[in-house]
């Protein structure tokens, strides 16, 4: 026997032997839809791990809306993912709009018609400006085509109409002053939009305040802010207002200009497409090339106030576009080479994301509809600015948002406020929503969709608690250690399988709808194994439950779906609470419970009917008004859930509709049924020879059994009809019989 050290005879000295690596399988790698090529295409950062991410934001001018809701929840959910799912250092920029046409035009309105309300006019004063407000209105409605906007407008004029009409009747018949006062009031409210165009049109030259035209977006932007927090979106790392970024955008301009791509028409600069287009390492409307020439998606870039006549015919070609607008009487305005006015709508984006992330970014995004041209001609001269053709590495774009199929717009009265949808279901079950459909592509705000989002929380809610109460006991640690069997194995490796084609699908294209469909069918799995060991008398594998139930809790964690720091499920104290609500009071629930649960054994054995049903009043009625929910399981320890106080309520109330359309369908089977036996039991009272002869509308003649000889005409019965009644007859006679035997024997 060789010593260590020693040579073996013949084979020399001993050595490790030669090493073969596993072959492996090819590793998903992450693909995003790039509206650039309109394909999906890999993802690779242009600076390591670092990625700069530019987002469009609100133009704040009024209430946000669940279309903005559609944009910022999806972008919320993919920045996580970036984050925290594929670990990239994210920089997320997004900018707010409070210098636009669309601004103006409301903060004027909101000034003149204060100021208007302030003079306190007379009734008669509201009645003649409304009627004189009524004419340039009327001709709007009849030139305007768009249907959305001519509803509107037929449903203001509608309003309006109805409010007159009492109005110049309590003048006419000179009605008591409070109440002629108390309709022009009404008027005043329901006109307002109407007077508002009107006093603009005479006044609004004359509103030149710069202060006045910051309050209004000022206090929408703070309302946009709570709506974010309120949906638990992420604030972005840095955030631009137009309105502090203006000699950044003149310096923007006047390099364009410098480069040969702008140029200044009558104090107002604009964009050459045509000669940036020439250009070899260039190239106009990378996005939607097709749109180039639409004029309607072209004015509508430009702004309400921007597309008159004269600004028109500034114009190298009707393709171009306005980079600095020469502010007009009753614009805001800033001090330029070019004389006083103020940015065009695109390139405020294209200096500020400039200014932070520099001539070149990862991501930008924004919805489906800023496609063309608000991000072409931001590509365009932002392109022009740096003269470089990659200003953009991947352009993302949120779906479209309908409402039950619709397109969303305040004449069709289905125009949502954020704050209206959260009225009806929390941050979460929106979210979930979101997650269930693809960022991508059109989602569909209904009850259905809410309605499935509200299943899904339920369900995956449902199975945290199980998995919870399965680790309550026993508090032995080495008991958490059990022996795995063929279910435990199979089960871990379909929880692998899972893993697997989460991480598949979230590289492909962060398919969040996929991903919700593979831990839908991971928690089926799962419960499907805890039924087999209940069935069986046997307690699930504690450390295999919480290991799927902690990988679930931090899918949701990463798609903002749950806030808190609980390892497993939703937190129970409410959103933004400091306490575990299930931690300070399960103590309690479980001596309860083992306490009630030793009542109910005890009164099994005894058959004490009473506190069985104490103990059913306790399970039924008492906790569920307290959040509580128990499980009695046959030959199983009583399991206590922690579940939301309403839903619970809900629940009872269901459970308690079920039982009661349960007990009023057998009662009025029981009634129908004693109804059938009195109506039989009432015919077999009568004598076959009567049977026929009350019914002198058929028949005429009997013979002297009481068989009908002739019908009503006194025609005489047909062979095959007597053949039909005969039947009836004997049916009749053994009836008949039988209620004289029954009554023979019950005397």
């Amino acid at each position: 026997m060789s010593t260590s050290g020693e040579q073996v005879p013949g084979r020399g000295k001993r050595v490790q032997p030669m090493w073969s690596p596993p072959a492996g399988t090819p590793v998903p790698e992450l693909r995003v839809f790039n509206s650039l090529t309109r394909t999906k295409e890999r993802f690779v950062p242009q600076e390591g791990n670092k990625v700069t991410w530019y987002c469009c934001g609100p133009t704040v001018y009024d209430a946000s809306h669940m279309g903005h809701a559609r944009s910022y929840i999806s972008f919320d959910i993919l920045r996580r993912i970036l984050k925290d799912y594929f670990k990239y250092d994210v920089l997320y920029c997004m900018n707010i709009t409070d210098i636009d046409d669309k601004i103006i035009k409301r903060a004027r309105h909101n000034y003149l018609l204060d100021q208007y309300k302030e003079k306190q006019p007379q009734a008669a004063q509201i009645l003649q400006d409304v009627l004189t407000a009524k004419v340039p209105f009327q001709a709007k409605l009849t030139s305007t085509t768009d249907p959305d906007k001519k509803q509107m407008l037929d449903r203001l004029d509608c309003t309006v109409s109805a409010a007159l009409l009492p109005l110049q009747a309590a003048i006419e018949s000179k009605a008591a002053d409070d109440d002629v006062q108390s309709l022009a009031q009404e008027l005043l409210e329901k006109s307002k939009d109407l007077l508002a165009d009107w006093l603009d049109a005479k006044f609004g030259s004359e509103v030149t305040e710069n202060s006045i035209f910051s309050l209004l977006p000022k206090y929408w932007e703070g309302e946009y802010h709570k709506d974010m927090e309120a949906l638990n979106v992420l604030p972005s790392d840095v955030l631009t207002r137009v309105s502090e970024y203006v000699p950044e955008i003149v310096e923007f301009v006047k390099k364009i200009i410098s480069n040969g791509y702008g140029y200044e028409s009558n104090g107002s600069v604009y964009f050459d497409t045509a000669k940036f287009d020439v250009c070899p390492h260039h190239s106009y409307a990378k996005l939607v090339p097709e749109a180039v020439g639409d004029q309607q998606a072209l004015q509508e870039g430009e702004g309400d106030l921007s597309i008159s006549a004269d600004r028109l015919s500034e114009k190298k070609s009707q393709n171009d576009f306005a980079l600095w607008k020469a502010s007009k009487p009753g614009e805001p305005s800033w001090d330029s080479p070019w004389g006083k006015g103020r940015p065009g709508w695109h390139i405020e984006c294209s200096a500020m994301a400039g200014s932070i992330l520099g001539e070149s970014m990862d991501i930008h995004g924004g919805g489906f509809d800023l496609r063309f041209p608000h991000h072409d001609n931001e590509l365009a001269q932002s392109e022009a600015f740096f003269e470089n053709d990659h200003w953009v590495r991947y352009f993302l774009h949120t779906g479209h948002l309908t409402i039950a199929g619709c397109k969303m717009s305040k004449s069709l009265k289905n125009f949502i406020t954020i704050k209206d949808a959260l009225a009806k279901n929390t941050a979460r079950q929106l979210r979930l929503a979101f997650l269930m459909h693809s960022w991508k592509d059109t989602l569909d705000y209904s009850s259905n969709t809410m309605e499935s989002a509200v299943q899904y929380e339920k369900f995956l809610n449902e199975f945290f608690l199980t998995v919870k109460d399965i680790l309550r006991s026993p508090p032995d640690i080495t008991d958490r250690f059990e022996k795995w069997e063929a279910a435990e194995v199979e089960l871990n490796n379909s929880f692998y399988n899972k893993k697997y084609a989460v991480h598949e699908a979230l590289c492909d294209n962060m398919d969040t709808r996929s991903v919700m469909e593979e831990m839908r069918q991971l928690v089926s799995l799962s419960n499907t194994y805890i039924a087999s060991r209940k069935i069986a008398k046997l307690r699930p594998n504690r450390m295999l439950m919480e290991s799927i139930a902690v990988y679930l809790t931090s899918m949701m964690k990463i798609f903002g779906a749950i806030e808190g720091s609980e390892p497993i499920g939703f937190p129970m104290g409410g959103q933004g609470s400091n306490v575990d609500l299930e931690e300070a009071v399960m103590p309690y629930l479980s001596v309860l419970s083992d306490f009630r649960e030793g009542v109910r054994k005890v009164a099994l054995e005894q058959k004490v009917m009473e506190l069985l049903l104490l103990c059913d009043e306790i399970r039924d009625e008492t906790l569920p008004e307290l959040g509580v929910r128990l499980e009695d399981h046959e030959g199983l320890p009583t399991v206590v859930k922690l579940v939301d106080k309403e839903m619970l309520l809900k629940e009872r109330d269901e459970k308690k509709k079920i039982e009661e359309e349960k007990k009023w369908k057998k009662d009025e089977a029981a009634r129908k049924k004693q109804e059938q036996e009195m109506s039989k039991y009432a015919k077999m009272k009568i004598p076959p020879s009567q049977l026929f002869r009350a019914e002198t509308d058929k028949y005429s003649k009997f013979d002297e059994s009481g068989f009908p000889t002739h019908d009503a005409e006194g025609k005489e019965i047909s062979k095959c009809q007597a053949k039909k009644l005969r039947k009836i007859y004997e049916t009749q006679e053994r009836m008949y019989k039988d209620y004289l035997d029954m009554s023979k024997n019950s005397n």
